[in-house]
């Protein structure tokens, strides 16, 4: 079926007309015979599209464009009148309307509209569910937590909220989210987003982390076609996807330092350039930045540029680690299963004593990411109502050693990531046999991502005289 259509006609042979050629055409039709009855149908119904004639008994055509589109925004709206001029044209599409036809009606054309409505129907539809899925759980009650720390964050993220209520302009301050890898900065973002006063535009995000330089800037910034070798047509960037709404930067550490040129010029003049453009296009986008490396540090190295340090972190938030946060580890762990057994259909299991002191001893390095990930893997592989430590498979490690260990993590200077990272791809290589794809998927990055990495750490002329010629 293409879709549901609702004609709201008074004129009853143009009606059935109508009806008789959109259903030959694998349409669903109902008709109305005012006004009153077509919006009565539309709970009942739910039409894609509505087909409206202008003159109608009681209830004028444009009353009922403005009622449909109150009710549901997705639904298109076709006019037809036998009376058309400027002005009925121009009020029905300010009022919402797709298009106008006039009588007689030519029902081919009418087709190739509600074609058109459709689509357009089902892609609003589409969005809204997006935005709906996107915003569930970014509730400031789901960030879970009594501790010292997350009650402090949850402080600072209402006050927050608080002074973005009252902002008086739409400059609205850039945040810097600052936490360990796994700790929850993205559903900050998410937070501040939907229960902030652009919570009805979009929320877009991007890992800095996961794309070389230029390709970063194409993503960022969009580019003209032409702009570079493979720019076969425009592309519009993040910044302008994000219009209204906010642009969530995560890894913000790890962006070049040309390119965070670039973002300092959008943070201080609010505007973008595409690449291969001349033209500067005003835009009004939020920026939340996240990074789990010490800015600071980077900034006295001359890896991380200043003046931007100190515009991203206008507000900083601090996310503490789950080894440092005590008994908020038993109330998560508690959430995680119930959400996990409801999704497998399943009771839900409770923590035997000594799987409860096992989740208390761990260090967790991979913070709540691991611990949420841990219990679904319990959840789904459990056979009682009661998980045990063998089921959470923790390793009896003392908690101060590994906290020790993670500690020392932190301590490890800047300087020697690049590094460790050489030594991951090394490692992850000689697993593989030297095979890009089970390595990338050993290290849960794209195989273009390893491959640029191994170009940046000069790895190519270590690997196999085979794999370096079929690369």
């Amino acid at each position: 079926m293409n879709g549901a259509i609702l004609i709201i006609e008074d004129e009853a042979i143009l009606a059935k007309n109508m009806r008789t050629y959109l259903e030959r055409n694998d349409y669903e039709v109902e008709c109305a015979g005012s006004a009153e009855e077509g919006l009565g149908r539309l709970d009942s119904f739910a039409p894609d599209a509505v087909v409206l004639d202008f003159n109608l008994p009681g209830m004028d055509g444009l009353q009922a464009l403005e009622r449909i589109r109150a009710h549901s925004p997705a639904t298109q709206v076709i006019m037809v009148t036998g009376h058309a001029n400027v002005e009925m044209a121009v009020d029905a599409m300010k009022a919402g309307a797709l298009d106008f036809l006039t009588k007689p009606v030519a029902l081919s054309k009418l087709g190739m509209l509600l074609e058109r409505a459709t689509s357009e129907s089902r892609k609003d539809s589409a969005l809204a569910y997006y935005r709906r899925r996107d915003g569930e759980g970014a509730d400031l009650s789901t960030l879970q937590g009594d501790s010292p720390g997350m009650r402090r964050l949850h402080a600072l993220l209402r006050q927050l909220l608080q002074a973005e209520a009252s902002l008086q302009d739409t400059e609205a301050p850039a945040v810097l989210l600052r936490g360990e890898t796994g700790t929850g900065k993205e559903l900050v973002a998410r937070a501040l987003h939907f229960n902030g006063p652009r919570r009805d535009k979009p929320f877009v995000e991007l890992n800095c982390a996961a794309l070389p330089a230029q390709l970063l800037e194409s993503e960022l910034f969009g580019h003209e076609r032409g702009a570079f070798t493979d720019a076969r047509e425009r592309k519009l960037g993040l910044v302008e996807t994000a219009e209204g709404g906010t642009l969530f930067l995560d890894e913000i550490g790890d962006m070049e330092q040309p390119l965070q040129a670039k973002l300092l010029k959008l943070l201080e003049e609010r505007t973008v350039r595409r690449l291969g453009s001349v033209r500067e296009q005003r835009v009004n986008v939020r920026i939340v930045a996240a990074t789990h490396r010490p800015l600071d540090q980077l900034v006295r190295e001359g890896r991380f540029r200043a003046d931007l340090y100190f515009r991203l972190r206008v507000v900083q938030l601090e996310l503490p680690p789950l080894r440092e946060r005590g008994a908020d580890v038993l109330l998560l762990a508690r959430s995680f299963v119930a959400h996990h057994a409801a999704r497998y259909g399943r009771a839900t299991p409770a923590f035997s004593a000594d799987a409860e002191h096992a989740l208390m001893r761990h260090a967790w390095p991979g913070n709540v990411r691991e611990l949420r990930n841990l219990l679904e893997q319990a959840v789904l592989l459990c056979h009682g109502q009661t998980l045990g430590v063998d089921d959470l498979g923790l390793r009896e490690e003392p908690r101060s050693a590994m906290a020790a260990a993670a500690a020392n993590t932190d301590l490890v200077s800047a300087r020697t990531l690049p590094a460790m990272e050489r030594d991951a791809l090394v490692q992850a290589l000689e697993r593989s046999g030297w095979n890009v794809s089970r390595a990338a998927r050993d290290l849960g990055i794209s195989r273009d991502t390893l491959r640029y990495r191994i170009d940046k750490h000069g790895l190519a002329t270590a690997m196999p005289t085979d794999f370096r010629e079929t690369r």
